[in-house]
């Protein structure tokens, strides 16, 4: 087979599978790429949560857990009820929801595993303050996971590296050739940052967006959202890295951004009334 012939034939092959692998994000409708079957992740996820409740020292009773329980609930609630209430399908109707709170206070994080797993880092409450502080940042992570960012993380990484195989193979092996010249992976740096980093940052963008949605249905004031932002930035000055090389957005466009969003989402998004 010549490489014209090659080139038609992988680029058929994959133009067919990959429109039948695009849906969209919940409520952004943004177009999403998806290769990696869900429940594969959800499945892998719930084994890595179990490995990090073993290996972490957890935070077993009290009124911190309680709340976060309380919150998460409230979340779970509220999303659920609102895609009900507009006729479509609910995106976390296979999730197994689960919550930790691991006593580290140097860690300020939180984070929402594929299929509702959650965990949130005691080192957090120094940043979030409050019930809407913490609902705020649980909004966020859990809007990763109903809008599936990790299953079209996994895809987006399986079609690079499928592409520059194929690509390394038209020019000759002229890809490996650079990387044993420099010695370093020169393809998969430019990729990330030329690819991955910038996607991510339109995941977290999303992330932000979705999880003031969440916290507005679920009755918390996200008015609290950009204060966190602030105190963010604060706890992190001099730390942030240029925005192109992070896979996040700064703090400053962060905050700017949730301003931006902040009244509609009050006005379009209000407490929802579980029916």
């Amino acid at each position: 087979m010549n490489r014209r012939n090659f080139i038609k034939y992988i680029g058929c092959g994959c133009g067919g599978f990959l429109l039948n692998s695009c849906t969209s994000a919940p409520i952004t409708d943004r177009k999403q790429l998806k290769l990696i079957p869900e429940s594969k992740l959800n499945a892998q996820a719930a084994q890595i949560y179990e490995k990090v409740k073993d290996k972490e020292k957890l935070i077993k009773s009290g009124n911190t857990l309680d709340e976060i329980k309380e919150i998460g609930k409230k979340m779970e609630d509220s999303i659920s009820e609102y895609f009900y209430q507009q006729n479509l399908k609910d995106p976390t109707s296979n999730f197994q929801w689960e919550y930790i709170l691991i006593d580290n206070k140097k860690i300020k994080n939180a984070w929402c595993m594929p299929g509702g797993k959650i965990a949130v880092y005691s080192g957090l409450l120094d940043i979030t303050k409050n019930k809407n502080g913490l609902a705020a940042v649980m909004g966020h992570e859990v809007a990763h996971a109903v809008a599936k960012h990790s299953v079209e993380r996994a895809s987006r990484g399986v079609l690079i590296n499928t592409t520059f195989q194929i690509t390394d193979i038209l020019t000759g092996g002229k890809i490996s050739q650079v990387n044993r010249t420099t010695g370093m992976d020169t393809v998969g740096l430019l990729a990330q940052l030329g690819l991955m980093n910038p996607f991510n940052r339109k995941q977290e963008t999303e992330a932000d967006y979705l999880g003031l949605i969440f916290s507005s249905l679920s009755g918390f004031d996200i008015r609290e959202t950009t204060k966190i932002w602030e105190r963010m930035k604060e706890a992190n000055k001099g730390k942030e890295p240029p925005e192109f090389m992070s896979t996040h957005p700064s703090s400053a466009n962060r905050i700017k951004q949730i301003n931006e969003w902040m009244n509609e989402i009050i006005l379009k998004y209000p407490p929802i009334k579980i029916s």
